[in-house]
């Protein structure tokens, strides 16, 4: 039996031989745990009162809702650095600036929080007005993984679109293990969203979505082909305002759009465009197996 300490230089060899460790120091990673709090944090912010345990009243709001402003824009700055400096070519930049560009960012991430409390609000009232079993917005907050999800995005995609590298996927992967929900911060995403149910639903990163649309479990809004120098193009499919996705539906390609007011039944496999205002029923690529009607 090898001893303890043979065991950890084995260990440790591996670490320099194989990899995977994430050192202080200039090439370090973000961190997981510290991106997840992070994230609870803006949460809590979006919605104060609901999704921790302090106790707010009109005392206490200005004074906490302070301190957790400055513990985000602290969090955020430090892991967006880290982030930066990693996908970043030291001949090109520095600490300095990469620092100089997290805390922008950073502060740009709180000033954007009223514009994400509208919309996530709306999905919120997209919920209680589109699910017949929803008692109250206050229940969607508290309790619909679909919302939760969204609201993720909605903070990821910010970050995304704002050139944070990293960050943003780690906060959809957390949100996809906790909900099942699998939305690529990339993804562009209208008002009133409501996502019913939610469990294996797939939204790709090239993925345009308009507003006041409804999709259930097992969708997904995938691509036609995951060849790597696809990486740059429009991949995933565009669904116009008002669409409903009904559950296990397939909708594939970067050229494929569901046009305003469709429904698209479930299980239905989409490879080619829809026209707005249609029903897909069944099998659906452009061949005598689809079935298409005018609402």
């Amino acid at each position: 039996m090898k001893s303890i300490d043979t065991l950890l230089t084995e260990i440790l060899d591996s670490y320099e031989k194989v990899g995977g460790i994430n050192l202080d120091g200039v090439n370090q990673f973000p961190n997981r745990e510290a991106v997840i709090r992070l994230l609870k944090d803006l949460q809590a912010l979006v919605f104060p009162g609901f999704l921790t345990a302090e106790i707010l009243d009109s005392a206490n709001l200005r004074h906490l809702t302070g301190e957790r402003i400055h513990r985000i824009v602290a969090s955020l700055t430090q892991e967006t650095k880290k982030a930066l400096l990693y996908v970043c070519d030291a001949s090109c930049v520095n600490t300095n600036t990469c620092l100089h560009l997290a805390q922008n960012t950073s502060l740009a991430l709180i000033e954007e929080i009223p514009e994400i409390r509208r919309k996530i609000n709306l999905d919120a009232k997209a919920a209680m007005e589109g699910d017949p079993a929803a008692k109250s917005v206050e229940e969607v907050i508290l309790s619909y993984p679909g919302l939760e999800a969204i609201l993720v995005h909605r903070i990821a995609h910010f970050l995304c679109e704002n050139g944070v590298p990293i960050i943003p996927r780690i906060m959809s992967e957390y949100i996809h293990g906790k909900t099942g929900i699998d939305i690529h911060p990339g993804a562009k995403i209208g008002e009133s969203f409501f996502i019913d149910h939610g469990t294996g639903l797939v939204i790709g990163e090239t993925t345009i979505i308009g507003n006041n649309v409804k999709l259930y479990q097992g969708v997904t809004l995938g691509a036609l082909s995951v060849k790597k120098e696809m990486a740059d193009k429009k991949r995933h499919p565009t669904i116009e305002d008002r669409v409903t996705v009904y559950p296990g539906a397939t909708i594939l390609g970067g050229d494929t759009v569901i046009g305003a007011d469709s429904v698209i039944g479930g299980n239905v496999w989409v490879t080619k465009s829809v026209p707005p205002n249609s029903t897909v029923r069944y099998f659906q690529n452009g061949d005598t197996n689809s079935q298409k009607t005018r609402l």
